[in-house]
């Protein structure tokens, strides 16, 4: 069952307790649940893109353009503004993407290694293709704003 995958996953950003009352004991999200509830809360949504920003980090095709980026202040930005978008209580206090990616002149070969690296990382957390699709296009949503400015 993914959500037990997911969960078991989560080991990583949820203490062992947390982990052992939540596990695969928990049952899944109601059908009428946010995106951010079907992908298992912020806990998850922090597991899956820190594991995201760490592909992005070794992958040749984009990581020298976060070599000037502070992590964790990229993860925190990052997190929040998925977490918000995807219906939950984060609120995202970072700049907005035209301003954040001004004379960065980003491709959209470089957007797109972006997307593959993280929607590598829903695959390793076995994110359903609904909520893997919804959260690629809250993503995708950006490129307007990233690429080329």
């Amino acid at each position: 069952m993914p959500h037990c995958r997911l969960a078991r996953a989560l080991i990583v950003a949820l203490p062992w307790s947390l982990w052992l009352l939540a596990g695969c004991t928990a049952s899944p999200p109601a059908p009428g649940a946010s995106l951010y509830q079907r992908l298992g809360g912020q806990a998850a949504i922090t597991a899956m893109l820190d594991d995201a920003l760490g592909r992005i980090a070794a992958d040749p095709r984009i990581n020298q353009r976060f070599g000037a980026a502070n992590p964790d202040h990229l993860k925190r930005n990052l997190v929040d503004l998925v977490c918000a978008r995807a219906g939950g209580p984060c609120v995202y206090k970072g700049r907005n993407m035209s301003d954040a990616h001004d004379g960065m002149l980003i491709r959209d070969d470089e957007f797109d290694a972006m997307m593959d690296d993280i929607a590598q990382s829903f695959d390793k957390f076995d994110v359903p293709a609904r909520e893997r699709r919804e959260a690629l296009a809250i993503l995708g949503q950006m490129r307007g704003a990233v690429v080329g400015h």
